[in-house]
């Protein structure tokens, strides 16, 4: 079990890449290790929520992105958005290359381990951002959508990314239950961005 990019501590020999990616209009350099999320390039999804996240309605504060990996969502949306973001893993590994991807592109973000919102450093965000670990189960991902709704600031957003597949359906019906509304902002190869507003 300890071998999946959801588990805290990885047990997968380590096997660092570097490469560099575009995002938000920058190019990013990343370093990625086994154990870790789509480890080779960011993954399609990824770059769908980056690219359609709409922060210019938000409430002032700081962005929160819920299960990092080694950090592209956090990185492209606080070098996009220019605001102060907090990103949060289970998985040491994962946090530990987002720390050092964050230094290595001159990016400024709190990131630390916290299994879903276990251990935050705010009490309240604008927005939180996730490309939610389906592996890990719908528990899980259904447990990062019920509890986002009190750590948001009114007029504050949840903003997923998930395939229709692997329960994009069922994703925007749990933040109807839970905020009393969710629009799906995009869909492209499969992949829907969801978003609901704290009202």
């Amino acid at each position: 079990m300890a071998n999946h990019y959801y588990s805290e501590n990885p047990e997968t020999a380590h096997d660092l890449h570097q490469w560099s990616f575009e995002l938000a209009g920058k190019t990013f350099q990343f370093v990625t290790d086994s154990g870790v999320f789509s480890r080779d390039t960011v993954d399609y999804g990824s770059r769908v929520l980056i690219d359609h996240f709409e922060a210019a309605d938000l409430p002032e504060g700081t962005l929160l992105d819920v299960g990092c990996g080694y950090g592209p969502i956090g990185m492209a949306l606080a070098y996009q958005t220019q605001r102060p973001v907090e990103m949060i893993d289970v998985n040491n590994r994962a946090v530990e290359l987002a720390q050092n991807n964050a230094k290595r592109n001159g990016i400024e973000a709190d990131i630390h381990q916290s299994n879903i919102y276990e251990t935050l450093h705010q009490k309240e965000y604008a927005a939180i951002i996730s490309n939610p670990p389906i592996r890990a189960g719908k528990k899980v991902v259904h447990q990062i959508l019920s509890e986002a709704e009190p750590l948001l600031k009114v007029g504050g957003t949840l903003t997923i990314v998930i395939q229709k597949k692997q329960g994009a359906p069922s994703a925007k019906s749990k933040m109807e239950e839970v905020f009393g509304n969710a629009e799906i902002v995009t869909k492209d190869k499969g992949y829907y961005i969801i978003c609901s507003v704290k009202e």
